[in-house]
């Protein structure tokens, strides 16, 4: 396993995130210990859940992948031996918290509390705002427009502050956002340092051969800052193994048992996942492989989250570590990348 310095801090976090949304869902509890088990096996030192999980979210999905870690940890009594990323809803579901979550100290602290009883641990090394308070363009919106409805929203420096009680507390260890724009992150930064608050570690945002889109704005920032990237989506759902390829729709694929993932199987995205088997086939390596060995290898990120729901699916994404990508490799990504730049943000 390699590892990196998550943010300024002292921590090394593995290369190789484990992804847990699918636990709970798709996964079950033994599913998902085996995975874990596996994972910690093989190096992997850094989870990474949330209280929206599992997915696809919903009230009775609401809260399960952290009581499934919780269960694991109080089992196998290794809490120390982790990581641990989570990450509190922000505003729009209406079954957490009434639907409102505006990162206040108030809602902060019962959504931190929340998790430590379902994760049974009394701290958490990464928390994560999952998405911004105040509207904005992420989950598929390649541009922003102004809300003019958009209503109040705590801003920047109230919610450093707020965190910064629960920092101090021991309940959470560092802080880190998701989804989020180059303002955003900007705008942690410098108050961070003006103001003497706590520091943003890292950004968790979906990067993949068909979204670059993070390198536009994004990535100069987290090199410069060391705040870097914890990619999600590193296989567009799925897409970049190829196993939707030629129309083909496997019967227990997230795109067949649910929806909201429509976008990665656009026409252009389409086209492209074609160009990328070719150049993956031409290589003798899975696309699997071609597409997380070229996320694991950009400067600015810190660790790729991968998702799993069988073991050899998981172990392939763990092995990927191990493939480095040739310059040659490099520019025919590009090249397929700059005739049909971001089809699938």
């Amino acid at each position: 396993m390699k590892f990196k310095k998550l943010g300024n801090t002292d921590l090394d976090v593995s290369l190789i995130c484990l992804g847990t949304m699918t636990w709970g869902t798709q996964n079950t509890e033994r599913d998902a210990f085996e995975q874990m088990d596996y994972s910690l096996g093989k190096g992997v030192n850094f989870f990474d859940t949330a209280e929206l999980y599992s997915v696809p979210p919903n009230s009775d999905s609401y809260g399960k992948t952290e009581v499934i870690i919780g269960n694991w940890f109080e089992k196998r009594k290794n809490r120390e031996k982790v990581i641990l990323a989570t990450k509190v809803a922000g505003p729009g579901c209406n079954w957490i918290r009434g639907g409102k979550n505006n990162f206040d100290e108030r809602t902060l602290g019962e959504a931190i509390d929340g998790s430590l009883k379902r994760l049974k641990t009394d701290y958490i090394d990464l928390y994560q705002l999952h998405w911004p308070e105040r509207s904005t363009n992420y989950f598929g919106r390649r541009d922003y427009t102004i809300d003019s409805d958009e209503g109040e929203w705590n801003s920047f420096e109230s919610i450093l502050e707020a965190l910064k009680k629960y920092i101090n507390s021991g309940k959470i260890r560092y802080i880190g956002m998701s989804n989020e724009t180059p303002y955003g992150l900007s705008k942690y930064i410098e108050l961070s340092k003006s103001k003497k608050l706590p520091r943003m570690m890292s950004v968790q945002n979906p990067y993949n051969l068909v979204n670059r889109t993070y390198e536009i704005g994004m990535s100069e920032i987290s090199i410069r800052e060391k705040c870097g990237l914890l990619v999600y989506y590193p296989l567009a759902t799925g897409a970049l193994s190829g196993k939707y390829r030629n129309g083909q729709m496997p019967k227990n694929s997230r795109q067949a048992l649910f929806k909201g993932w429509e976008r990665h199987l656009n026409p252009l995205a389409l086209r492209a996942y074609e160009e990328y088997y070719k150049l993956a086939k031409e290589n003798n390596i899975s696309m699997a492989q071609l597409a997380q060995s070229f996320v694991n290898s950009r400067p600015f990120v810190t660790s790729n989250i991968i998702g799993a729901t069988t073991m050899d699916q998981l172990k392939e994404n763990i092995d990927s570590v191990n493939i480095e990508l040739t310059k040659e490799i490099v520019d025919k990504i590009d090249k397929i990348h700059n005739n049909n730049p971001n089809p699938s943000p």
